[in-house]
């Protein structure tokens, strides 16, 4: 046999044992495992159906409601081990009727089936407002890249103002996606849509003898990307929320959500009856005791608040309609504990016995974007708060947090609409945006240069909603060395050789009161001497550069609350020194942030002041781009320096 014979068998030999392995490869995984792969590279799993069947029917008592979930979900990675655990909620208004789980694994060209056999229940107790969840958890067996999962089961819906939304995306793909509403002729729905194309959903409206069945479909939906401090889904994913308006029965016409008042009615019907029994004598003598000495009403209403925060403790734990109806005033204050709606009820009662009166208020907080109008049933709102009204003010009380300013609403209500109750009537109010110069950190620090050392001493007065984070922070630091490291990372200046010594707390938890703090400190390996020059930068403080965003972003983001930043540097000129340059003053300003830069010589000191204010909340993709255009210019000016030089 020739050489070039023998070469040529041998490279065949190996082509052929390359495809042998690429074809064992294969072998190990389904087809639609190596197209879906293929398709979605990037994601660790894809829905290949998802499909929900929700029936109405006019029953003798009301309606009768009962939905259907199917879920197969197939495992592009390694990671699939981590599905493994699952949960179903229920609870009194979701009552689960049938469960049904398996995983598959591909085996010899074939799907095997394992079926879940143990489901284990437990209580719920993360919900702060409405209902007694309850979690069902199970384990998919042998769950591994290349396996699938297949869940389905079915709830029986207690209460027809409780339709949940349906979704049409998620944070992974989804390859077929059906939802089908089989309603009685005589039930009325609506349906309000958020972030829908209408172009890539295929709706259809039929009537079949006495039903009408509503039918979405979608197919081929790539994953929504997630990214951190992003406003809730609800204003990402598309969904729909089905609301039933009314329904006939032989008799009458049952409305039941087609309007704001139709809701408040139904809220109301839940609360008019609360706090109808009369208050303890003890909780009489309380509020006789910590309004006597005030003067005014308001000085009363801010006392009761007050305790309120410090003295009942939130805790939530809700069954069935105790998770929309308040408790007593009388059990709140014996236990000395409760949820918002208890929260409110006692506040409520308290501010009655003072003379003043207080109105129950309903309001969603900022995870839900809707608005009262926009879909009037129960998924707009999730919290209770209590409101009072002042010479055309009303104050939104919400005592469930603590170390809340009175006239401060909490920051996750801000801006939101408040369903406030007036008896058999409402209104709806919305919360006002506290300005950024309420949440203000207000430093004046001056500084000496020793021995290649910056020695300084500082006072931060810290007010508004960072005041309420630094109480709460404060509260876990119980020793002394916590609490300096807890000042070294919110009062770090210059680097990370900053250190905090010597540290004075003035007005530490009080409510009204701006908390100071008064701290010497040293920075190390901050500044340089070169020859007869010393280079000095007094940016201390680059806060502007944490609101900087990842040009790549492609949603929204969100922040708690406005901020204001005024930082003052006094640099003490040492002795045989001269400034011999001293940085431009500089001032930027758009309707997002205004930042302004100065520097002064006055006696013997360089003055340096930096003042921020930014206005936002919220920003779209289109305004972060401003924003971070605006910040360039000022981390350019961060760069700069003082230079002294010996005379």
């Amino acid at each position: 046999m020739g050489k070039y014979t023998r070469l040529k068998i041998y490279k065949l030999g190996l082509v052929c044992s390359f495809l042998l392995i690429i074809t064992s490869l294969n072998a190990q995984f389904s087809p639609e495992f190596l197209k879906y792969s293929k398709e979605y590279p990037e994601a660790a799993r894809v829905q290949l159906n998802q499909e929900t069947i929700i029936n109405i029917e006019i029953g003798e008592n009301g309606l009768d409601i009962n939905q259907e979930f199917l879920e197969e979900e197939l495992y592009l990675n390694e990671s699939a081990t981590y599905n493994s655990k699952n949960t179903l909620s229920f609870s009194s208004f979701f009552e689960l009727n049938q469960i049904e789980a398996s995983s598959f694994s591909y085996q010899n060209n074939n799907y095997v089936e394992t079926t879940v056999d143990k489901f284990t229940e437990k209580d719920e107790l993360n919900q702060s407002f409405h209902d007694d969840t309850k979690l069902l958890n199970f384990v998919y067996p042998n769950l591994k890249k290349g396996s699938k999962s297949r869940l389905k089961y079915s709830q029986k819906i207690k209460n027809p103002r409780f339709l949940i939304p349906f979704y049409f995306g998620d944070y992974y793909p989804i390859i077929k996606n059906r939802v089908v509403i089989i309603a009685d002729k005589d039930v009325n729905l609506e349906f309000k849509k958020f972030n829908i194309a209408e172009d890539k959903i295929k709706f259809t409206k039929e009537e079949k003898r006495k039903k009408v069945i509503y039918t979405w479909e979608l197919k081929d939906q790539k994953e929504f990307e997630y990214e951190e401090n992003t406003p809730s889904f609800k204003t990402i994913l598309p969904h729909i929320v089905p609301i039933i308006t009314s329904y006939k029965t032989k008799n009458e016409t049952v409305n039941l959500l087609g309007s704001v008042s139709d809701l408040y009615n139904w809220y109301y019907s839940l609360v008019k009856d609360v706090n109808t029994e009369a208050p303890s004598k003890d909780l009489v003598s309380l509020v006789n005791e910590i309004t006597a000495d005030k003067e005014t009403e308001l000085e009363k209403v801010k006392a009761i608040y007050y305790w309120t925060q410090k003295n009942i403790k939130y805790i939530a734990f809700e069954y069935a309609l105790g998770g929309f109806i308040p408790r007593e005033s009388n059990d709140v204050f014996r236990k000395k504990y409760g949820d918002c709606k208890d929260n409110s009820s006692i506040l409520y009662k308290m501010l009655e016995i003072a003379g003043v009166k207080g109105h129950l208020t309903w309001i969603g907080t900022r995870s839900i974007p809707y608005t009262y109008e926009e879909v009037p049933t129960p998924v707009v709102d999730n919290h209770m708060i209590l409101s009072y009204e002042n010479n055309g003010k009303t104050y939104y009380l919400d005592a469930t947090g603590r170390y809340i300013k009175f006239g401060t609403p909490t920051s996750f209500i801000q801006g939101k609409e408040a369903l406030v109750a007036y008896g058999n009537e409402f209104k709806v109010k919305k919360v006002p945006i506290i300005e950024a110069k309420e949440n203000a950190i207000i430093d004046t620090t001056s500084i000496k240069l020793e021995n290649g050392i910056v020695i300084g001493q500082s006072k931060t007065t810290v007010s508004g909603y960072p005041k309420i984070d630094l109480f709460q922070d404060l509260e876990n630091e119980n020793t002394q060395t916590k609490l300096i490291e807890l000042y070294n990372r919110r009062f770090n200046k210059g680097n990370n050789k900053f250190l905090v010594t010597n540290v004075k707390e003035i007005n530490k938890y009080d409510y009204d009161k701006p908390f100071i703090v008064d701290y010497n400190f040293e920075i190390k390996s901050y500044f340089k001497e070169l020859g007869d020059e010393i280079y000095v930068n007094l940016n201390l403080n680059k806060d502007i550069s944490n609101y900087k965003t990842d040009k790549k972003r492609i949603h929204a983001i969100e922040f708690d609350y406005k901020r204001h930043f005024n930082y003052t540097t006094k640099l003490e000129i040492p002795a045989g020194y001269k400034v011999d340059y001293l940085p431009e003053s500089i001032s930027i300003s758009n309707e997002f942030l205004t930042c302004s830069i100065a520097y002064i010589i006055k006696n013997n000191e360089v003055i340096y002041n930096q003042k921020i204010n930014l206005n936002f909340l919220t920003l779209s993709v289109e305004q972060q781009e401003e924003v971070n255009n605006q910040i360039k210019k000022i981390e350019r000016n961060y760069k700069e320096i003082v230079v002294l030089k010996k005379v």
